[in-house]
């Protein structure tokens, strides 16, 4: 039958899961980071998980499908639940796969006219991806670090401990951190190009100890950050500014947006810049 359904574009799909939260039916499931429609039968056509995908990675088309069943979905849902009770973990992509591999099997057995009826029995539902609670890598979190600990010398062994990390807050992407948040009140703030953590080997003691720490890399995001960057500065108690950057060009775009940001702000903050070499040296 031709009815309306939901149709998902995964190449704008950025794999955050809200979609498969709102979906009451369990139709939607999170496969390799990129949301599935599982099983035509289980999209009643409603569309809840439209208005939740914050990227518009969802729409409806008029299609060849299967009918909507609602005892299979209240099957799916019985499964789902007593797998929660028992504590079964996730499954894992793999056989997500699968699931929606049976699912268009399904599918294309309930569209042809002269098909036998597909055997629901035998397609495993347990197989189905549980709806996440939103991408984990989005998630706002406030960590609490321990403090780290003295080198402990006994006998001839010395027993140095890893240095703490000095992350206070997720997520700490430019693109993901919220622009008003409570870990930005009384702040110093650290605005860093992703790869000074890599080249820079005491950016955690150095820079981000007491700092709230956002990164970002103009060259591979292809945006302009000032325009966040200066709400998060005008609306938010931030104390200083510190941008750390690479030597290399591309990371004068991080700075000049940054720049741009506490002037446009109204604000007078101190600031400093601070370059990273390749090599790992700061020249200024």
């Amino acid at each position: 039958m031709v009815r309306r359904i939901i149709q998902i574009n995964e190449d704008k799909c950025n794999g955050c899961g809200a979609c498969a939260s709102a979906c009451h039916e369990g139709a939607i499931g999170m496969v390799d980071g990129k949301a599935k429609l599982l099983r035509d039968d289980y999209c009643d056509g409603l569309g809840d998980c439209l208005p939740t995908c914050p990227t518009g990675a969802i729409k409806f088309v008029e299609r060849e499908a299967a009918a909507y069943d609602e005892e299979a979905v209240k099957e799916n849902m019985k499964k789902r639940a007593a797998q929660q009770k028992n504590g079964k973990p996730e499954v894992s992509a793999a056989s997500a796969t699968l699931a929606g591999a049976a699912a268009s099997e399904h599918a294309a057995s309930q569209a042809g006219a002269t098909s036998q009826p597909a055997d629901r029995t035998s397609q495993s539902t347990e197989a189905t991806p549980q709806p996440t609670g939103g991408c984990p890598g989005s998630r706002m979190r406030m960590l609490r670090q321990q403090a780290e600990k003295e080198d402990v010398l006994a006998g001839e062994i010395n027993f140095v401990k890893a240095p703490a990390s000095q992350l206070a807050q997720w997520p700490c992407q430019i693109k993901l951190v919220p622009t008003n948040a409570p870990y930005f009140n009384g702040a110093k703030l650290l605005i860093a190009a992703d790869c000074t953590a890599y080249a820079y080997a005491n950016m955690h003691q150095e820079f981000m100890r007491g700092k709230v720490t956002i990164i970002g890399c103009p060259k591979l995001d292809d945006i302009d950050y000032s325009e966040k960057l200066t709400t998060i500065i005008r609306d938010n108690d931030i104390k200083e500014v510190t941008i750390v950057r690479m030597e290399v060009p591309c990371c004068g775009g991080l700075e000049m947006a940054a720049k741009k940001a506490i002037q446009e702000s109204g604000k007078f903050i101190p600031w400093q810049v601070v370059t990273i070499s390749i090599d790992g040296k700061k020249l200024d």
